[in-house]
């Protein structure tokens, strides 16, 4: 219980933009929690007991298909809620796994606290469904892309959405992480990634990443990055 959180203290951006009434209703459960790497937040197919809003780090969200192949199919971060989208559509579990991609805080939440507060308030649960629409794009986005591009856009594409999710310009992240977050290859991860450092817009090195030059990672992104972040601004920071 957190009964003294103060709304202009947090970092989580859906936290920030609630209405003082809406932000009273969640600050006494939420709890400020340490995750690490690879920690999972949401296991496949196991009820939901908490969700998360990420202050610091980001999240992966990953679909498994046959022979354990793992496709990443999205990102959250301090943009938004951890477990959201099957708890607020009136399922207890999902298939999907969600872990800890780069280890940070996070405010966890008891389900059944969320879904009250969700029930009481037409405004936080409009602003929570609101979200998941982000994350429906977002996911379009991601079909769309590796259908579409080749390894270095999206590369390029992951490398924007991580980005945004941390401080500064550097992105733990190794070859292998890198393969599993885009479907491919570890070999085609690490080509597309010396590709971009060919190009100097990041620096790579064991385990780090550096963004060097983001409007020209931008233009490598080809349209690829853009259309769910632009969707999060006009439903979310915008409304």
């Amino acid at each position: 219980m957190n009964l003294h959180l103060r709304q202009s203290d947090v970092r989580n951006r859906l936290l920030r933009v609630l209405s003082a009434d809406d932000f009273a209703l969640l600050a006494p459960h939420l709890e400020l929690v340490e995750v690490e790497f690879r920690q999972t937040l949401v296991a496949p197919n196991q009820p939901i007991t908490q969700l998360y809003f990420p202050e610091t780090g980001f999240v992966s969200i990953v679909t498994h298909g046959a022979s354990d192949h793992r496709v990443e199919i999205g990102i959250i971060g301090r943009e938004g809620l951890v477990g959201a989208t099957p708890v607020l559509l009136g399922t207890d579990r999902t298939p999907n796994h969600a872990f800890v991609q780069n280890p940070g805080q996070m405010f966890a939440i008891p389900t059944p606290a969320l879904n009250a507060a969700a029930g009481q308030s037409a405004t936080l649960r409009r602003l929570l469904l609101r979200f998941i629409q982000v994350q429906i794009v977002h996911l379009g986005r991601s079909v769309h892309c590796n259908a579409t591009y080749n390894m270095e856009v999206r590369l390029a594409r992951w490398l924007l959405m991580c980005h945004d999710r941390v401080d500064g310009d550097e992105i733990a992240i190794t070859h292998e992480s890198l393969a599993l977050m885009l479907g491919a290859q570890r070999s085609g991860a690490t080509l597309a990634v010396q590709m971009l450092e060919g190009n100097l817009l990041i620096k790579a090195r064991r385990g780090r990443i550096t963004i060097v030059n983001r409007k020209s990672l931008l233009e490598v992104a080809d349209g690829s990055y853009g259309i769910a972040e632009a969707e999060y601004a006009r439903l979310i920071e915008d409304a």
